[in-house]
């Protein structure tokens, strides 16, 4: 746990890792705090009272799942996949396979039959729990998937046609499990990137991997926890940033989750749920805030009072950051990682003055730097590959059966990211990009990022994507895809005034050569623009 201090450099001072030899997940978030009062898991299901779980009712109930998994022919080291949304099954599920010994995978409720059936297939998964939902998508692929073996259905009282309904078999079940006595380098999940450069990857980590999220959690929730904090994301927790970033460091620390299920996000209610919840700590993806800009005046309605809120994935922007500090009376603090190796640079703006455009300094414990090709790290202002140097507690194992995209990741003793940016004298990363998002044009190398910061300035527009697209005589342009504010003329004037907006604000060459407006912009589950997406449109469309 961070020690709280006046700086940054106090802070990273005073920091040291502690990583027992064993150490299991599972146990770490409930059976540690079974014997504390209040709430572990607030679930609200949109109509009533919401339901409530102590830290021992999470304990117990586990329990059972991990008894019901051991009785269905679980072992040490199985995969099981978790296709539910924000609930307590998908917790409890979580932490009875971490308690078994096994391999949690999650799934993204809004995956279809492909996308399932290649990561059950590409995992091994044994077993599964999902719902009534789930299990209709699971059904038309059920043939497809032979090393499945036995699903558990939330929602359903009684057994069907090939799965077990899962509350009559966890009342069957006891709730005593002796919890398997795993290492803090036993793999625990497998959680699968979110292609935005390929076929997804199964990363795996290990149970360590927990204790390694902890700093870069603790760090932009502003020393995170403190008394009467209650955590939540709309971000699900398929992903690493719901379910690392918030859900299971939370209990780790006896903080209480919020989990609501959103087939849609609605900002409106973002605001209205942090208000009648008292929510004080959250995780808002970039897509999420600035969605939430739109909504007029949310304080003359909703009675929110946040202690702190991160965001990660996209660089926020200025314009972002300043709404923010209207909005909420604080910073955001951004934060950035991945999924190989997740939350290792922050801010922290109570003791660091925010950098705008910056994504932070290296969370207390991580090594970061930005390197060469040639894995040689590169002075300040030199634009380089983001990488973090091995060992790290919070990187992965390995990619999940592919030795050869595993040892492509790393250069040395350096995991490259993927991503390029800057470091300056202070510290201080700026992120420009993916390595494969870079335009170069005129000689000039421009990162998509600050392009789009820019653009989201601009009253007309509400989400804008840029990629390069080839040019006879420059290389490339930059081509900005825009999604227009509602009542806005997206016509040839408005495209001409976002030119001249972002040319008089950046550099001439940096702004849109070209602008295509578009009614949304595509995006992965995890709420990053990709890119690649629109590179691949735009390329069928030069050959029309």
């Amino acid at each position: 746990m961070l020690e709280k201090a006046a700086t940054y450099d106090e802070v990273l001072a005073r920091f040291r890792w502690r990583i027992p030899e064993r150490f299991n997940i599972g146990v770490a978030v409930t059976t540690a705090h079974a014997n504390r009062n209040g709430d572990a898991l607030i679930f609200e299901t949109g109509s009533g009272e919401p339901e409530r779980y102590g830290f021992r009712d999470l304990d117990r109930l586990s329990n059972r799942a991990a008894n019901m998994l051991v009785a269905a022919g679980l072992k040490r080291g199985d995969r099981v996949g978790v296709f539910l949304s924000q609930s307590p099954e998908a917790a409890i599920a979580h932490v009875a396979i971490y308690k078994a010994g096994a391999i949690a995978m999650p799934l993204f409720v809004l995956f279809g039959p492909d996308a399932l059936e290649y990561r059950l297939n590409d995992s091994g998964a044994r077993f599964l729990f999902t719902d009534l939902a789930g299990i209709g998508k699971i059904a038309p692929i059920r043939d497809n998937l032979p090393h499945l073996d036995g699903i558990f259905v939330a929602g359903a009282d009684r057994d069907g046609d090939g799965w077990t309904a899962l509350h009559p078999a966890l009342d069957r079940a006891s709730n005593r499990f002796e919890a398997v006595d795993t290492a803090a380098d036993d793999p625990a999940v497998i959680i699968y990137t979110s292609g935005t450069t390929g076929n997804p990857k199964g990363a795996l980590h290990a149970h360590r991997t927990l204790l390694g999220h902890l700093p870069g959690v603790e760090f932009p929730q502003e020393f995170f926890p403190q008394t009467g904090d209650l955590f939540w994301t709309p971000a699900d927790w398929a992903w690493i940033g719901g379910l690392l970033d918030v859900l299971l460091p939370s209990l780790y620390h006896g903080v209480p989750v919020l989990a609501r299920r959103m087939a849609k996000f609605d900002p409106e209610e973002a605001f209205a749920l942090m208000a009648r919840h008292k929510v004080r700590n959250a995780f808002l993806p970039p897509t999420a805030l600035k969605l939430m800009r739109q909504v007029p005046d949310p304080s003359s309605r909703h009675r929110y009072a946040m202690r702190s809120i991160g965001s990660g994935g996209e660089s926020l922007g200025e314009e972002l950051l300043d709404w923010g500090r209207r909005t909420f009376r604080l910073t955001i603090n951004e934060f950035y990682g991945q999924t190989e190796c997740n939350l290792v640079v922050g801010n922290c703006a109570s003791i660091m003055t925010a950098h705008p455009g910056s994504i932070g300094r290296a969370v207390p414990g991580h090594r970061v730097a930005i390197v060469g090709d040639d894995g040689a790290e590169l002075p300040p202002g030199t634009p380089g590959h983001i990488a973090i140097a091995r060992p790290d507690p919070v990187m992965f194992l390995e990619y999940w059966n592919r030795p050869e995209a595993t040892a492509e990741k790393f250069i040395g003793d350096w995991l490259i990211t993927g991503d390029t940016g800057t470091m300056d004298e202070e510290g201080y990363f700026r992120f420009q990009g993916r390595a494969d998002d870079i335009i170069t044009s005129s000689g000039y190398r421009i990162g998509p990022a600050e392009v789009e910061d820019c653009l989201m300035k601009h009253p007309a527009v509400v989400l804008a994507a840029v990629i390069g697209v080839p040019d006879p005589a420059r290389t490339e342009i930059v081509k900005a895809f825009v999604v227009p504010a509602d009542g806005a003329d997206a016509g040839d004037d408005l495209a001409r005034d976002i030119q001249e907006f972002v040319k008089a604000r950046l550099a001439a060459h940096e702004y849109p050569r070209a602008v295509e407006f578009v009614s949304e912009l595509p995006m992965t589950t995890t709420g990053k623009i990709m890119r690649r997406e629109l590179r691949a449109r735009e390329a069928a469309a030069q050959k029309r």
